[in-house]
């Protein structure tokens, strides 16, 4: 049996280690690294950075594609083996169905644990150094904020649109900025500006050109006859302090980057309802989605037996109707994360039952046939 058990845990491993890659790489990383084009086209962003950006974002991507590619690939071997006749020559040696699944299960429990171990502190460390990297960025190439037409809104109480760049330097440049209520009390319109990072006082450097101000009376915010039009000057500079960005890193925290022991301790201190219910949830899935290899290895061995075909092309079509629906959920309960009412944190717990019910009854019956 030692040698059984070595035969069926190295196969299903390899060909999930293989299908990880390839949905890692390929299907997530890869329409990622489209989007991170942006940053080296359009934002002048150092290749480093856009590297850095993929891993930190391949530990996010781990969470589901270590259960699909191992849920792939019990079919796949499952299937082959049974449609080799595998499947009954070790019946007639006298193995049970249900000791041919054990070691199947066993790599299952190890991507558990792996899996638990990524969810639970890895991926949240990844997407805290990720958000410090683009703070670190913004510090050292503040440049890099800045796109043609688009408006930048990280610094906070100014938003700031540009229509053209050329490396640091600017061109109409459109400074608003705004009180505490977030009502502009002073437009500032420019032909060109320069951006330079001045960290030795922790500071950004905004150095506009031939601007215009608009001033409004701090009192009468509402009075448009108040505002003061005409206010040139040749040369202007704008001083925005670094912790403009760092106040906004810290407070735009999603609970994703928080660890599981971390979320455990904030529970006690959220205040209302809804933000529980969405900390709750964040803790369940978790938890839930570190059990789907287990769940999958039990409902993919009994349909790969049954299906009985080598052509990757079904144990591919099988493993994508079974992953859409297990992640169904995931994005279910996501998108009611903060509705009491709708108990997304159980929702969660629901593709891992139905799955590990359905299939523990059809391994019983298949054994028993």
């Amino acid at each position: 049996m030692n040698l059984i058990d070595r035969y069926i845990g190295r196969s299903v491993l390899i060909t999930a280690l293989y299908g990880v890659f390839v949905l890692s790489f390929v299907l997530v990383l890869g329409n990622i690294f489209k989007e991170l084009l942006d940053l080296l086209i359009n934002r002048d962003v150092p290749v480093r950075y856009v590297l850095l950006f993929m891993l930190y974002v391949l530990p996010f991507s781990l969470t589901f594609t270590v259960p699909w590619g191992f849920l792939t690939a019990v079919l796949l071997i499952f299937g082959r083996m049974s449609a080799d006749n595998e499947m009954i020559a070790l019946r007639a040696c006298g193995v049970s169905l249900l000791r041919v699944c054990l070691p199947v299960l066993v790599v299952g429990a190890g991507l558990c644990a792996f899996t638990f171990w990524i969810n639970a502190r890895i991926a949240p460390l990844a997407e805290m150094a990720m958000r410090d990297s683009i703070a670190t960025m913004a510090r050292t190439n503040p440049a890099a904020l800045f796109v043609p037409d688009e408006v930048v809104s990280q610094f906070q109480g100014k938003k700031i649109f540009v229509r053209g760049k050329q490396g640091d330097e600017l061109t109409d440049v459109t400074l608003i900025e705004e009180d505490n209520g977030g009502m502009p009390v002073r437009i500032i319109y420019a032909r060109g500006g320069i951006i330079e990072s001045d960290e030795e006082n922790g500071e950004l450097v905004l150095t506009l050109h031939d601007a215009r101000f608009e001033q409004r009376d701090d009192s009468k915010v509402f009075d448009y006859g108040a505002i003061r039009h005409g206010v040139s000057v040749q040369e202007a500079a704008i001083n925005i302090p670094l912790e403009d960005l760092v106040a906004d890193h810290l407070r735009g925290r999603p609970l994703r980057s928080y660890t599981l022991r971390e979320l455990w301790g904030y529970l006690p201190e959220v205040k209302g309802t809804s933000e529980q219910i969405a900390v709750m949830t964040e803790m369940s899935k978790r938890v839930s989605m570190s059990l789907a290899c287990l769940a999958f290895a039990l409902i993919a061995m009994p349909l790969g037996i049954t299906a009985q075909r080598k052509e990757t092309s079904v144990g591919f079509g099988i493993s994508l109707g079974l992953a859409f629906g297990y992640f169904f959920f995931v994005v279910l309960a996501e998108m009611l994360r903060e509705d009491a009412h709708a108990y997304p944190y159980l929702l969660l717990w629901i593709p891992n039952v139905l799955f590990i019910g359905i299939g523990t009854w059809l391994l019983l019956r298949l054994d028993h046939r």
